[in-house]
């Protein structure tokens, strides 16, 4: 009897990179993170990718070929890099809706969007992608990029995503992989354990997140796993795509 009573009173432990946090603490943690970083966090990008990431962002909006009169949901997109594109795409005959954990990353979203002249074509959010604040069936399309490496629990992520989408919607999600071709991974792996965090201090004055970013990307499933993940929540049509000799990954399915 002891024993039981001290397990149902443990905390659920999850990944905060290379740490285990408590599964309630970790989204405070993630929010933080990006409220610090949110200012910077496009140039990081640019920076840590070699220019790269808008490569495979155009890779994403070329598969997901958004049609005028869609409402399409893009989630932990904060800074509207993939909420402008679709956009464009649309030619404001259809709705964007982008939705981020961290306010301080839809504002500078939204910032960015008014500098555009984009003014009611993207409707912003803050919310947190494991109960967004959706109806049922509400949206055509969803894609995820470089965010759901940071949620609490990956399983709930695409439930929901399945939940708000409608009968034939389309999922799409970019995310960096741990798995790279032969060769490519260890040069990869110096890079990103010491490159990138020195990069994270220099130009957005915080080294410890960086790290931890690249810390969560060795823990995110590899690829062919994340794929029995979203077919597990609800999905058919499965597929995905390795870029740049596996850094990255996309993967595409359809709600059923």
């Amino acid at each position: 009897m002891p024993d039981t009573e001290k397990q149902d009173n443990t905390a659920e432990q999850v990944d905060f990179g290379y740490s285990q946090v408590e599964a309630e603490e970790k989204i405070h943690l993630v929010r933080d993170l990006f409220d610090r970083v949110a200012g910077r966090y496009d140039l990081m990008n640019d920076l840590m990718s070699a220019g790269a990431h808008r490569l495979w962002k155009r890779e994403m909006i070329d598969w997901l070929a958004p049609k005028p009169g869609v409402v399409h949901l893009d989630v932990a997109g904060g800074t509207g890099d993939i909420a402008f594109r679709v956009n464009a795409r649309l030619a404001g005959e259809g709705q964007v809706i982008v939705c981020d954990l961290s306010e301080n990353m839809v504002l500078e979203g939204r910032a960015r969007g008014w500098d555009r002249g984009i003014l009611k074509d993207i409707e912003w959010l803050v919310g947190d992608a494991e109960a967004l604040p959706l109806k049922p069936s509400s949206v055509d399309s969803y894609t995820i990029a470089f965010g759901i490496r940071n949620v609490t629990h990956i399983e709930k992520v695409l439930a929901d995503a399945a939940r708000v989408l409608k009968p034939g919607g389309r999922f799409m999600c970019l995310e960096f992989s741990p798995e790279q071709a032969p060769g490519l991974d260890r040069l990869y792996e110096i890079y990103s354990f010491s490159v990138i965090p020195w990069l994270g201090g220099l130009v957005a004055g915080d080294r410890d997140s960086y790290r931890y970013l690249v810390e969560s990307i060795r823990r995110f499933p590899p690829p062919e796993k994340f794929a029995g993940m979203i077919r597990a929540a609800g999905f058919g049509g499965v597929n995905w795509r390795p870029l740049s000799g596996g850094i990255a990954a996309l993967h595409s399915a359809w709600r059923v």
